[in-house]
């Protein structure tokens, strides 16, 4: 079973969703609370491991940023869902560049954000309608400058296929190929960008166009 924390200064929003999880049965709530503090506070005093996934208030009432709450769950060792009524696209935007795995919307049934906290918690990438408007058309993101073939590298790996079988679609050799993706984790890094895991790499290919937002192969 996922283990699940849910941090939202509105109590009545955590308490469903925790209702919501119990009933599934594949999730277990291990840490409900309002603020990001509050749950590294718990972790540090009871020595339990981070959650799988992190549903996390957009805005919390503490005068926190939603930079600096992904940021320290993210570097703690959760991933993240945003749970908002996604109607600030720059937050949201924020949230995504600080290596959010995705955001679901207060206005989605249920089963929906059941749906996200399942993908997230399989290590994949959450692709749905709030995250694709919130980085439709955005250009506040700054330029990694990838190469031609840096792009397609990214492109043909961030959409699925294994690095081994991306050097036979390119036909260059796997240490090619690698070495390109290592170059593309580097430029992104270098602009502030997270590209550490696969996930972050099919983010960072949807921001810049190079796949369309639903996760298949385009081209800008």
């Amino acid at each position: 079973m996922s283990r699940i924390a849910f941090i939202d200064d509105h109590e009545s929003v955590r308490l469903g969703l925790e209702l919501a999880c119990e009933r599934d049965g594949e999730q277990t709530v291990v840490f409900s609370g309002s603020t990001v503090v509050g749950y590294l506070e718990w972790r540090a005093a009871t020595g339990a491991a981070p959650a799988d996934v992190v549903v996390l208030d957009l805005t919390l009432g503490d005068g926190t940023t939603v930079t600096e709450n992904v940021t320290a769950l993210v570097a703690d060792g959760a991933s993240v869902v945003i749970h908002s009524v996604a109607d600030r696209p720059a937050a949201v935007r924020e949230s995504l560049a600080a290596g959010a795995a995705g955001v679901v919307s207060k206005s989605s049934a249920l089963d929906d954000v059941l749906d996200a906290i399942r993908t997230v918690a399989r290590g994949e990438a959450l692709n749905n309608v709030e995250w694709a408007s919130a980085v439709e058309g955005d250009r506040e993101f700054a330029d990694a400058q990838l190469s031609g073939r840096e792009r397609e590298v990214l492109r043909l790996y961030a959409t699925g296929l294994p690095l081994k079988a991306v050097a036979e679609r390119l036909g260059v050799a796997y240490s090619t190929a690698k070495e390109n993706i290592n170059r593309v984790r580097v430029k992104y890094v270098d602009v502030g960008r997270p590209a550490r895991t696969k996930i972050d790499l099919l983010h960072r290919a949807m921001e810049d166009g190079i796949v369309a937002a639903d996760g298949a192969a385009g081209a800008r």
